[in-house]
């Protein structure tokens, strides 16, 4: 396997060489297997990567589920509300292809997943639909417990709630977050205020691009999504972004074997 540059790497001219962010497995490898299926999980587990990412949230019957969207029909061959159908009801549905079907995971059955991996991290985003409350919260610390997992470093929630936010900091403080400003925040909250205190920040690529400010924010980690392009993976790079979240984990290893120690400034 490939290993990317670290702290420690030089340049051909005997110097510093910027350090490659960590690579995070958007929805697993989303950009060769269907999005939070089991396939584009165990792909991006065997990759040299930091680890993966995943949404979470609750069925009818309170089941903590791998799932992006609140409604079904983008990635399922299904119709309704995730929160008005029983885990049942997802179970039976193809998240995958024709010729590869995939069916929902529990979020419990992805951490076990992941015990065959051990130097791999997760980072759990809770989605909120408003009449759970803190439920998705409260339910992800329980399987995260459940797993043996509660106190893991290789544990990461991330979330576009402050609510989320300062639930974590006061029922898991040992756990790394990062709260994700919302597209929307680049125009109604120019000062970057945060009602919250994670460990670290995660604009989406375009925000940081715009408000490069964000990049290590108060002293935070600097977490940004979703970063498909090599020149796009360099500018992370070259700027010292933290974690970067990608659809194509495999192409940022190659991007970042491939640019070796140069340390060459990526294209503005």
């Amino acid at each position: 396997m490939t290993t990317l540059l670290g702290s420690n790497a030089t340049n051909s001219n005997g110097g510093q060489a910027p350090r490659a962010p960590k690579i995070v497995a958007h929805r697993g490898a989303s950009g060769l297997y269907p999005e939070l299926t089991r396939a584009a999980f165990d792909a991006a587990l065997e990759m040299d990567i930091h680890g993966i990412e995943c949404d979470v949230r609750l069925t009818r019957d309170g089941r903590l589920i791998v799932f992006h969207d609140p409604v079904l029909g983008r990635t399922c061959n299904g119709r309704g509300r995730v929160s008005a159908l029983d885990f049942a009801d997802m179970r039976a549905l193809n998240v995958g292809t024709k010729d590869n079907p995939q069916q929902v995971m529990l979020l419990e059955e992805l951490l076990e997943l992941m015990q065959d991996h051990p130097d791999k991290h997760i980072y759990i985003e809770t989605k909120h639909p408003s009449r759970y409350g803190p439920e998705v919260d409260e339910q992800t610390l329980r399987t995260l417990a459940y797993a043996g997992m509660r106190d893991s470093e290789r544990v990461h929630l991330i979330s576009f709630s402050h609510r989320a936010m300062r639930y974590f900091t006061e029922f898991a403080p040992e756990l790394e977050t990062f709260y994700l400003f919302r597209l929307r925040e680049r125009k109604w909250n120019k000062n970057n205020c945060m009602l919250s205190r994670p460990h670290g920040v995660g604009p989406a690529l375009s925000h940081l691009r715009a408000r490069r400010e964000l990049i290590g924010f108060k002293g935070l980690k600097t977490y940004t999504w979703t970063v498909n392009g090599p020149k796009d993976m360099l500018w992370c790079r070259d700027h010292g972004v933290d974690v970067m979240a990608t659809d194509l984990p495999h192409l940022a290893v190659e991007t970042f074997a491939s640019a070796g120690g140069a340390g060459k400034k990526a294209a503005e």
